[in-house]
């Protein structure tokens, strides 16, 4: 019998304990989204080209972010996931203060990996934290809210950073002692690295939770041998998940990382203009789809529907395909945005109920290193091919920077229209893999 009833699981201290790890998901993603509204100030004081830069928003932050997400997922298995994300979060937040320092493309590049290995300690030790707060049939909900994170802090990083790009771009530049003469985008980077000391002190009022859902006939976790035997086994439900949420992701960066310089170039908004409008609109419907998503695949899981978290990830692909391809072709700025409300509703779904089917389908002893292959698998596709793929279609496909609004349209409806089949595919071996977990021990 579990020792935790139900109630005592899913307590208003849970909940707590899921606002801080989202409030660190927030930080964590206004320091790696900050880069996506200085891309102009950067090219031209580096020189860079919008290649460059797209290995500076994608392969860069995801080179190490995805390669370390595995160990670190192994380590959230073993040791206090607690104790795990306050050193990520504090490495993640003094390399985004390191950005600030950069002088050349080689040094944002060095800094902008060790934003992404702080980083990929947050996730795996995060939903492996939280399934262990809730219950099976309430854990789709508290889940959602925390990939709310993704949103409020893309959301945050485009609103505030436009507003204080824009008031320290109206400055001359800064001259420290010791550091010399600092850009305004080298004062961003600074000051955004800051609020992550505040939540390493929030972390140390997290109690690490007792484990749950473990798999029958094996002590503690699990050796790395006996996971991936245990994933390649079920390798017709895991691979159409983990692919498709991929291809999921590449839509969510490409809009992220070139949405904004799109409506610089094409609408001729300003940084200021472009960080509200977008901002606002990611902080209304990122929060709308992935809280909506976990409600409902919860609501349909207490309806017996075994497969709800995968099927609601399903529904938010169909409706990512039309809108993400269509709305950067908008003729006004206005429909622009109008189109792109259901083109974040979409994903933001997809990746809430995602994680959550995972969860539901992977044994406690290495839910989190299943979960950071996961991430590995998500990012390596998401942020490396969606930012540059949007870029090489720019560059080298129409060689003309005006026709970046194309490049994100395409990019857009290929990853929207592969994520439907993958994961309609994987939907009858999944529900035959929730079946299954109902023999774990609780």
């Amino acid at each position: 019998m579990d020792s935790h009833p139900p109630q005592s699981r899913s307590s208003a201290y849970g909940w707590y304990v899921v606002c801080v790890l989202t409030l660190a998901y927030v930080v964590s993603f206004l320091d790696r989204q900050i880069l996506a509204l200085m891309v102009e100030p950067i090219k031209h004081d580096l020189d860079l080209t919008d290649t460059q830069i797209s290995l500076l928003m994608g392969l860069a932050f995801g080179i190490f972010y995805t390669l370390m997400g595995v160990p670190l997922g192994r380590l959230a298995d073993r040791t206090s996931r607690r104790a795990l994300i306050a050193t990520g979060v504090g490495v993640w937040s003094l390399m985004t203060a390191s950005c600030g320092l950069a002088r050349s493309f080689g040094q944002l590049f060095v800094a902008r990996i060790g934003v992404g290995v702080g980083e990929a300690a947050l996730t795996p030790a995060a939903v492996s934290m939280i399934s262990d707060y809730f219950p099976r049939e309430k854990r789709g909900a508290a889940i959602g809210f925390y990939n709310m994170g993704v949103s409020l802090g893309a959301g945050t990083a485009m609103v505030l950073g436009g507003i204080v790009i824009s008031f320290v771009m109206s400055r001359p530049a800064l001259e420290l002692p010791g550091l010399g003469l600092l850009k305004s985008w080298q004062l961003v980077f600074m000051l955004v690295g800051l609020p992550g000391l505040a939540i390493v002190a929030l972390m140390a009022t997290i109690r690490e939770p007792q484990r749950h859902e473990m798999l029958a006939g094996q002590q503690g976790a699990v050796s790395l041998r006996f996971a991936a035997g245990y994933l390649a086994g079920r390798w017709r439900t895991y691979v159409p998940l983990f692919v498709g949420m991929s291809v999921v992701t590449i839509i969510g960066y490409a809009y992220f990382s070139w949405m904004p310089t799109m409506f610089i170039r094409h609408f001729g908004w300003t940084i200021r203009e472009v960080g509200i409008a977008y901002g606002l609109l990611v902080l209304v419907c990122g929060p709308i789809g992935v809280n909506g998503g976990g409600w409902l695949a919860d609501r349909l899981y207490r309806r017996g529907y075994q497969d709800a978290h995968l099927r609601t990830a399903l529904l938010g692909a169909i409706i990512s395909l039309p809108s993400a391809a269509l709305a950067p072709q908008m003729p006004p700025p206005e429909w622009t945005l109008a189109m792109m409300i259901p083109a974040s509703i979409g994903p933001a779904i997809s990746t809430a109920t995602g994680a959550s089917a995972v969860v539901m389908i992977t044994p406690n002893q290495m839910r989190g290193q299943t979960s950071a292959l996961y991430m590995f698998t998500i990012s390596i596709l998401g942020l490396t091919l969606g930012p540059t793929a949007v870029a090489l279609c720019t560059d080298l496909l129409f060689g003309d920077q005006g026709a970046l609004n194309y490049s994100i349209a395409i990019v857009s409806g290929v990853a929207a229209s592969f994520s439907i089949a993958l994961l309609g595919g994987g939907l009858a071996p999944y529900r035959r893999a929730v079946a299954e977990s109902a023999g774990w021990s609780s």
